[in-house]
């Protein structure tokens, strides 16, 4: 055990000393408020001049936590960054020679990116939906609205588990920039235009972003599905990455 908890300290120390991971945080917290606010903002002016061009879905419940889904492309930046700046820079021969056993430190790895996404997205989450409320002013929603606080958990939950399927997904290709090749576009836009085609809509409910966004969907009757699929890709890229590591020569 405490062999364990030494693994964890010193993937802590190794995190707060990347630069890149520290400002993919700042970059996750700041454009997901920011969005949050100018959405709330420009929906309050439809509101108030019946623009048609607001989504006939709107609510103010749901658009206070669409600020979360652009800011994690910063989170998921964030989560290849703790891994391959190892590989990159050669700092992985001296985190063997202190953790000899692989298991573990892979295992430390994983547990400090995940416990540090969760203490990010939780609060940007929860401010970015009070700011959004703000900005609609009389039009907005209570934090405490039927569906909200499940939906604001469900998003913390989403956006930790998409990180760490970066990070493990990073972990199989040892560089960035294979990870970062696939998975911002696919969150981007990729899997959002296959959901919109009628031949491909079904098949895109299965991708890990589309159906992690059940999670914090206001309402939704999906959010078990939604939370075993990203599930099920986050264990996934979780075991090979295991494997990778496991038989990293060097």
């Amino acid at each position: 055990m405490s062999e364990t908890l030494a693994a964890v300290r010193a993937e802590t120390t190794k995190l707060r000393g990347i630069r890149g991971t520290q400002l993919s945080l700042l970059l996750f917290a700041g454009l997901g408020i920011l969005i949050a606010a100018l959405g709330g903002w420009s929906a309050k002016g439809a509101l108030e001049s019946d623009n048609p061009s607001l989504r006939s879905d709107f609510t103010p419940q749901q658009a206070g936590l669409d600020g979360v889904l652009y800011g994690q492309l910063a989170l998921i930046v964030f989560g290849v960054l703790v891994v391959t700046s190892e590989y990159s820079s050669g700092m992985m021969r001296v985190s063997l020679l202190a953790v000899p056993r692989r298991g573990r430190l892979y295992a430390a790895k994983m547990a400090v990116t995940a416990v540090a996404a969760a203490a990010v997205a939780v609060p940007v989450t929860v401010l970015g939906y009070l700011v959004t409320q703000l900005a609609l002013g009389s039009h907005g929603a209570t934090l405490g609205a039927s569906g909200v606080p499940r939906a604001l958990a469900g998003a913390a939950v989403y956006l930790t588990l998409m990180c760490l399927f970066a990070a493990a997904t990073a972990s199989i290709a040892r560089n960035a920039v294979i990870p970062l090749a696939v998975l911002l576009p696919m969150v981007l836009a990729g899997t959002h235009i296959l959901s919109l085609i009628g031949a491909t809509r079904e098949m895109a409910r299965y991708f890990p972003d589309q159906a992690g966004r059940e999670l914090l969907t206001v309402g939704s009757s999906d959010t078990v599905f939604g939370f075993t699929v990203l599930l099920a890709w986050t264990v996934a890229a979780l075991v090979p990455g295991w494997v990778r590591h496991h038989r990293w020569d060097g």
